[in-house]
């Protein structure tokens, strides 16, 4: 049986109405993470074993930094996409609302924590 009538088919839309943009925005954020995984890798990589006060200033510079804040928006964004498709599947009910809820606060605490940090190393090495 299906669940879907044929108008719904031919234009892409599942049961739910968004599972074709579901799968788009998590291939656009798969294939955004893979460019942005290397450079964040090199940025990181050259952070290793600094002292606090010039690791401070590696990442108070525009490019380690904006390469750090994109990996950490789009990486989250994706996890946030990734969690609900499993949540959806496994939990049902009550459960499965309360699982959607904490993913996204967890989400978006965590993007908005690592974008203050390095807001806050940049306007600190300004001081300096």
């Amino acid at each position: 049986m299906r669940y879907i009538t044929p108008r719904k088919a031919a234009t892409g839309l599942g049961s739910t109405r968004s599972g074709t943009s579901d799968h788009w925005a998590m291939t656009v954020s798969a294939w955004a993470l893979l460019i942005l995984t290397p450079f964040f890798m090199i940025t990181v990589g050259g952070a290793i074993g600094l002292p606090r006060e010039e690791l401070i200033t590696h990442f108070g510079r525009p490019w380690p930094g904006i390469v750090t804040a994109l990996f950490v928006i789009v990486g989250m964004i994706h996890f946030m996409k990734g969690t609900r498709v499993m949540i959806d599947d496994y939990f049902h009910h009550t459960a499965r609302k309360v699982a959607i809820i904490v993913s996204v606060i967890f989400s978006w605490a965590v993007i908005a924590s690592a974008v203050f940090a390095l807001a806050k190393m940049a306007l600190f090495t300004i001081a300096i």
